[in-house]
């Protein structure tokens, strides 16, 4: 049951990175979120993405916290704490942060996520 859920929960993490990876596309620099409205719009989107993650990794931690800490190439406190900043302090969001965020972390996380997924399959 719990591995069920874990997995659940891994798979919907990989399908906000597919989301936001499409929706970050778009932006060639910082800057890009704040120029337009547009940008505000992908900003805002990603955002929600990121704090699904979060949540997503909150929900796995109370399961199991052992599943994440195999992987110390994360963060996963930072995500965690990036998922309330998002929800309790949206206006103290940085889109500089933001644009780092999914420049060069999404990939590894995506990467991870991905071995995590492999190895709860063998289990």
């Amino acid at each position: 049951m719990h591995d069920d859920l874990i997995m659940d929960n891994l798979h919907d993490i990989i399908d906000s990175i597919q989301l936001i990876e499409v929706r970050f596309s778009q932006i060639t620099n910082s800057d890009d979120f704040v120029m337009s409205a547009d940008g505000l719009q992908i900003l805002d989107s990603i955002c929600m993405r990121l704090q699904i993650i979060g949540e997503l990794l909150k929900k796995i931690h109370k399961i199991d916290p052992a599943v994440l800490e195999v992987y110390p190439q994360i963060q996963w406190a930072n995500i965690m704490k990036l998922r309330d900043i998002i929800s309790h302090h949206y206006d103290h969001v940085d889109y500089e942060i933001i644009y780092d965020i999914c420049k060069n972390h999404i990939p590894l996380l995506k990467r991870t996520v991905g071995q995590i997924l492999k190895g709860q399959a063998n289990l």
